[in-house]
């Protein structure tokens, strides 16, 4: 892999896109984590004007301190970086009360409230890029967006156009090394920061990332005769999450009315 061939293809991409789009910059919401922290620094380094937004919903410590970090580097590296934390914890907890959920411990319930918190997360973002004339940039790889689907349906899949997605999660952290990413984050377990406890995404999915792009790269072209016991339970975890995710990437449907009952 040509890492140093890769991050220069993207920030050309990212320039372009901007340039096509009449758009001034990029807006990237930043988490502590490794592909948020990829995907600034591209952006940053296209020499466009850049804002890196932290956006806590009651987040853990360590998961803000590398947010912290991760931005006051990126600020002492380019002089195209402005930032900004928002806090949405009160606007978070404001929600759950208007919604009146009764029960947070249930399971659907979690799910639903994990989802708004990178729904509200979305919002913001396209409050801060409208009033600034950026694009929103999607954090999201390849396995997540394409494999597995890990992403919140117009949470933080909804963004304007995505530079990491046809890379798999072990290329992302190819380019972290090449991009000098603080190694805090790299070392850190990735997670989505949706929920109180401290889950990582390969708890919540029941695999592991490299697992995971082993399933991709085999998906229907292999029996599942000639796997063992491990890449069995792998595979059914990796087609049960493609299979569910499709409704996040195929086109809205749209009812189709025939001509004859509009005449």
């Amino acid at each position: 892999m040509q890492a140093a061939a890769i991050i220069e293809h993207i920030i050309n991409w990212l320039r372009d896109y901007a340039t096509q789009s009449n758009c001034k910059g990029f807006v990237v919401g930043v988490s502590g984590g490794i592909d948020s922290a990829v995907v600034s620094t591209l952006a940053a380094q296209t020499g466009l004007p850049t804002l890196v937004l932290e956006l806590p919903i009651h987040q853990k410590v360590n998961q803000i301190a590398r947010a912290q970090e991760h931005i006051r580097q990126l600020k002492s590296r380019f002089s195209n970086i402005q930032s900004n934390s928002i806090d949405l914890t009160s606007t978070f907890d404001s929600f759950t009360i208007a919604v009146d959920v009764a029960d947070q411990n249930e399971q659907q319930t979690q799910l639903a409230l994990a989802n708004a918190r990178s729904r509200l997360r979305m919002i913001t973002l396209y409050y801060y890029a409208q009033q600034n004339g950026l694009l929103v940039v999607g954090t999201g790889n390849k396995i997540e967006d394409f494999g597995v689907g890990f992403f919140t349906k117009y949470g933080d899949g909804g963004v304007d156009l995505s530079p990491i997605a046809d890379l798999l999660k072990s290329q992302v952290y190819a380019l972290a090394k090449e991009l000098n990413i603080d190694q805090k984050i790299i070392d850190a377990p990735p997670t989505d920061g949706l929920w109180d406890t401290d889950k990582t995404d390969e708890e919540q999915i029941g695999a592991t990332y490299p697992e995971l792009e082993w399933a991709m790269s085999i998906y229907d072209t292999h029996k599942i005769d000639d796997f063992t016991d491990r890449q069995r339970e792998v595979y059914a975890i990796y087609d049960r999450y493609h299979r569910a995710m499709q409704h996040k990437i195929n086109p809205i449907p749209v009812c189709k009315i025939p001509p004859e009952l509009l005449n």
